[in-house]
């Protein structure tokens, strides 16, 4: 059973910075799909960082410049790096798991989800 769980959430004046970790158990970390998403209040779960099982990163352009996701294999744990935090960016952010074939930006491609973890930027 693939368990997965968010930490580093917390509170930053805009401008900050904060970085989320996610550790995976329960499957072969490298052969699958890992994202970020946060939940925008009244709209979809949206992704702001995916990463598929050949390193290949996308971000959409609300974040772009920003937001880093990286992860470290022989640890099965997954990071979010936020640099220049906007207020806008508070939500809780969520870490999600796929298969590697389907890799994509839609909530309704991932399976697996931690519990999220509360980000909030204050002006």
């Amino acid at each position: 059973q693939v368990h997965l769980v968010e930490s580093g959430g917390g509170s930053v004046q805009a401008g900050g910075s904060l970085r989320l970790s996610c550790v995976a158990s329960g499957y072969n970390f490298y052969w699958n799909c890992m994202a970020w998403f946060r939940q925008v209040p009244g709209k979809e779960r949206e992704a702001v960082a995916t990463i598929d099982r050949d390193g290949r990163i996308n971000y959409p352009e609300s974040v772009k410049g920003r937001f880093a996701i990286s992860r470290d294999i022989a640890k099965n744990t997954l990071y979010l790096q936020m640099d220049s935090l906007k207020p806008e960016d508070t939500n809780v952010y969520y870490c999600a798991a796929a298969p590697y074939y389907r890799c994509s930006n839609r909530r309704d491609d991932f399976p697996d989800w931690g519990q999220g973890t509360q980000v909030t930027v204050s002006s």
